[in-house]
């Protein structure tokens, strides 16, 4: 979402509850969590072990082909980014980097065979979970149901009110905006906005159909508007109204709305389908959120491929995964072998997420759509993990 993807891709407590959740998917995610590493710990302190060669990993041309193209667009970063886990150094990719452009099509296995060796990192108890871009439904036209989705606006600024002395000016100016006697006050809160504040601006990038499926996609911070003439267009997180979150769930879950004892589980399930068996009190319930999210069309060639990860580039279906930086390199491949045979195979560090913690922690991306909706909804695998450093790399962490 984040930073991109999963920036926004993944709030601690999107629910402010304890709901497992991917991005806004509806199927309910499994809890389930790796135990939390040691304080301070690198995957260089921890140390590493060899794995088996790269060779007998069984890579499929598909696996290997897609992440040869994601492992491409991490150069730029694996040679000039500091790597966190301590694994590694920026020249330790500069071969790897270099011979992409000469290595032939035909052989993507053959790459990852020639220039890496595997590791594993501690226990090697891998837990990978999976995330997924939502996907809504959009119109270029106004219908008197559908929901704005909007561009930033030009009057939301950073300012103090008057009211707060200069001595308690610390840190960052709210957000808010200049009223007509040039006052600063808050900004428009969720319900203003609903009911019209910022309408006739020229600000709406399109309008949702189901003003339920754009609420969800606000918490997740990123997303794609699918159009009925077949077009799709991504938007990414721009900015906010300045007024906090709340989440719905733990009010919905407090009140007895869902849970034990009603119709409706503790679950994005549950909830979605109470507010639309109750749309006046499910209208008035998300407005209890008084958070707006405002977004941008993202456009040119990574947008293409698709939301943009942690590390500034492209994740890519079936083949990013997010990571913790400090156990893993940004950039670097790691083959997953979990009792979830679909999510078997290489994939390519390019994101990191607030529940992504610890060695052999994985979240894996599966692009946009019903099915990756519903792979990433139910995913979480254990097994084991290698990741697949540079040779040179290998060779110096196994000699000490």
């Amino acid at each position: 979402m984040n930073n991109g993807v999963k920036a926004v891709l993944r709030a601690a407590a999107l629910l402010a509850a304890p709901l497992a959740l991917a991005g806004c998917q509806i199927v309910p995610k499994p809890i389930d969590r790796a135990p939390p590493p040691p304080a301070g710990t690198t995957a260089f302190e921890m140390g590493v072990r060899a794995g088996p060669p790269v060779a007998r990993l069984n890579l499929t041309y598909e696996d290997a082909a897609s992440a040869l193209l994601a492992f491409n667009t991490s150069c730029p970063v694996v040679l000039s980014r500091e790597d966190a886990s301590g694994l590694t150094i920026n020249s330790d990719w500069s071969e790897a980097c270099a011979a992409f452009t000469a290595w032939p099509a035909a052989d993507p296995q053959g790459f990852f065979a020639r220039f890496f060796d595997t590791v594993e990192v501690g226990t090697n108890d891998a837990f990978a979970t999976g995330y997924f871009e939502p996907e809504i439904a959009g119109s270029r036209v106004f219908q008197p149901d559908y929901a704005p989705v909007y561009a930033m606006p030009d009057d939301l600024v950073r300012a103090w009110p008057d009211d707060i002395s200069e001595s308690e000016r610390t840190g960052r100016a709210p957000l808010g905006r200049y009223d007509q006697s040039g006052k600063v006050v808050p900004y428009y809160t969720r319900a203003e906005i609903e009911d019209g504040a910022l309408a006739g601006r020229g600000l709406e990038l399109g309008w949702a159909v189901d003003p339920i499926e754009l609420f969800f996609l606000q918490i997740q911070g990123s997303g794609r508007l699918a159009f009925a003439d077949g077009s799709v267009t991504r938007i990414g997180y721009a900015g906010q109204n300045g007024h906090g979150y709340t989440g719905i769930g733990a009010l919905m879950r407090q009140r007895g709305l869902i849970g034990d004892g009603t119709d409706y589980p503790t679950s994005m399930q549950g909830i979605v389908q109470y507010l639309r068996d109750h749309p006046a009190e499910g209208r008035a319930i998300m407005r209890e959120n008084e958070s707006w999210i405002f977004f941008r069309e993202l456009t040119g060639p990574n947008a293409a491929i698709g939301p943009i990860g942690s590390i500034g580039v492209p994740v890519r279906g079936r083949a990013s995964v997010a990571v913790d930086p400090k156990y893993v390199p940004y950039g670097a491949p790691v083959w997953l072998d979990l009792d979830r045979d679909v999510a078997d195979g290489l994939w390519v560090a390019q994101d990191t997420g607030g529940a992504i913690k610890g060695p052999n922690r994985f979240d894996t991306f599966w692009g946009a759509g019903a099915e990756a909706r519903e792979i990433a909804g139910g995913m979480s695998g254990r097994g084991r993990a290698y990741i697949l450093l540079p040779k040179a790399a290998a060779r110096r962490l196994l000699a000490r």
